[in-house]
């Protein structure tokens, strides 16, 4: 009967300690939700709230507001100026950035900004003239297959205004402020288009290949002010675009050491002594009538600069800060809107994005699905300015005059380059293709009328310089993205439809 009886208290004893364990670990765990749940809320209250914090409200930082906010996303957007910005980048849209912008539902940011339409690329070459078209049937593009030529800052001022920015701060509080609300959080997600660059991504340069001269020519129109005319002058290209309906915008293209001086009048003589001369007689009027009209001429340095990730959990820099290429091209922001258009429907599964782990997932996934779009802007705006550079390199000029007949002769070959050029037709695969075919051109021209040995030397020094072109992004993109035609179909099947997203 005691042992009975000891038995009894011992279990007893022993079930009384595991109650008595169990209810204190539940009411624990549930203190500790309740205080994790209470400091979040306190910390939403300190900080605003934000799910994604952009810092620079330009024409990417903007679209990437609007497009967040309308997914539900808690939005922050730090900007140092509202005022309007004044630039002479970013002026032209190609074909697919008007697909990308009505896809994020932007379409009218070009609207009531006295865009001008263009529908050709007027190419000019030792006197002759070729007209080349943005592809319209069987081109599989669903959109109008034109582009648009506008100022830059009424371009960013409306994309503001659609993308509702409403806060803003001084470039001295900027650093700060994110500090503040992102390193100390590391919570949401954070975007940079500006100078923060130095903040997110390992140090690095962008490579300075060359320097664009521009000014305006007011109250003037071109005789076909739908063409973007293209002169393949020395010693490189000179550009004239109807940018608004009363303006035309000049611009030339030098290099490193050869800028002549502002101040003195150096640069005003060379545009109208050295460069003049050689824009087509009824372009030249215009072109000289800014310079005699005192317009005020700018130099901007052309950069190219591969993509990079940033290393900080749940951070991302986009646009110029992330990925540049040869302006010659004007692709950069078809490609910057391509990016926030993948961005956003990577996130749009995603419920909280304070998991930075999930976010920076999604950020490793956006780096490849974007390079259908990216590698070939990359790698044309590199060939493309290339072949524009004059030169007395037999093997230069071989390629350069094999450019201007491939985009002169039409049929398959010049709408298939446009198509590329417009981003209607993102593959790197096809690029490739049309690059070896300039090239095999320009090789023939070499060769004829026979075979020589100096004929042979040069066309091998042509093939050197098209592996030049092409092997770099090879090795920065990566050979499988350029050369398996799966991811180009993936990307157009996705956001390359006529839908909106």
């Amino acid at each position: 009967m005691d042992m009975y009886l000891t038995h009894v208290c011992l279990w007893t004893t022993l079930l009384s300690v595991v109650v008595t364990w169990a209810i204190s670990h539940v009411s624990n765990r549930r203190k500790k939700t309740t205080k994790l749940t209470d400091t979040t809320a306190g910390q939403e209250r300190r900080y605003g709230g934000p799910d994604v914090i952009i810092v620079g409200a330009g024409v990417g930082g903007s679209a990437l507001a609007y497009a967040l906010a309308k997914d539900g996303r808690r939005v922050h957007v730090i900007e140092r100026d509202m005022s309007e910005p004044v630039r002479m980048m970013g002026e032209f849209m190609q074909p697919g950035g008007r697909l990308m912008l009505a896809k994020l539902g932007l379409q009218d940011c070009l609207e009531e900004i006295d865009a001008q339409k263009s529908t050709c690329l007027s190419l000019y070459k030792d006197g002759k003239k070729a007209v080349v078209p943005f592809p319209v049937e069987d081109n599989n593009f669903p959109y109008e297959p034109t582009g648009r030529t506008f100022h830059n800052g009424r371009f960013c001022a409306a994309g503001r205004r659609n993308g509702k920015i409403f806060d803003r701060r001084k470039r001295s509080d900027q650093r700060s402020d994110i500090q503040e609300q992102f390193w100390r959080r590391n919570d949401g997600l954070c975007t940079s288009h500006c100078g923060m660059r130095r903040l997110l991504l390992e140090p690095s340069s962008a490579e300075v290949m060359s320097y664009q001269v521009g000014y305006i020519s007011k109250n003037c129109q071109l005789e076909e002010p739908e063409y973007l005319h293209l002169v393949m002058a020395k010693p490189s290209f000179t550009m004239m675009y109807q940018l608004s309906s009363t303006e035309v915008r000049c611009g030339v293209e030098l290099f490193p050491g050869q800028i002549p001086s502002i101040a003195n009048g150096d640069m005003t003589n060379f545009l109208r002594n050295t460069m003049a001369p050689q824009v087509p007689p009824k372009l030249r009027k215009i072109f000289l009538k800014g310079i005699d009209e005192g317009a005020q001429i700018k130099v901007m340095p052309t950069k190219r600069m591969a993509a990079t990730l940033s290393d900080k959990k749940g951070a991302i820099v986009l646009g110029d800060a992330f990925n540049m290429r040869h302006p010659s091209i004007a692709s950069g922001m078809m490609v910057l809107l391509s990016d926030i258009l993948i961005l956003r429907c990577l996130l749009q599964p995603l419920d909280y994005l304070g998991d930075t782990n999930k976010v920076s997932e999604v950020i490793k996934s956006f780096y490849v699905i974007r390079k259908p779009m990216s590698a070939t802007v990359n790698t044309l705006g590199t060939a493309f300015s290339q072949v524009l550079i004059a030169s007395t390199d037999k093997a230069k000029e071989a390629m350069r005059q094999g450019c201007y007949d491939y985009l002169s002769s039409g049929g398959f070959g010049a709408s298939g380059l446009m198509a590329l050029l417009g981003g209607m037709n993102p593959r790197p695969l096809s690029l490739i293709f049309h690059l070896f075919v300039v090239t095999l051109s320009a090789t023939v021209q070499l060769l004829s009328p026979f075979p020589s040995p100096l004929g042979i030397w040069h066309s091998l020094r042509l093939l050197g310089l098209s592996m030049k072109m092409l092997v770099p992004h090879l090795k920065a993109e990566g050979v499988s993205q350029m050369l398996f035609p799966a991811y180009a179909a993936v990307y157009r099947k996705t956001y390359m439809t006529a839908t909106t997203i």
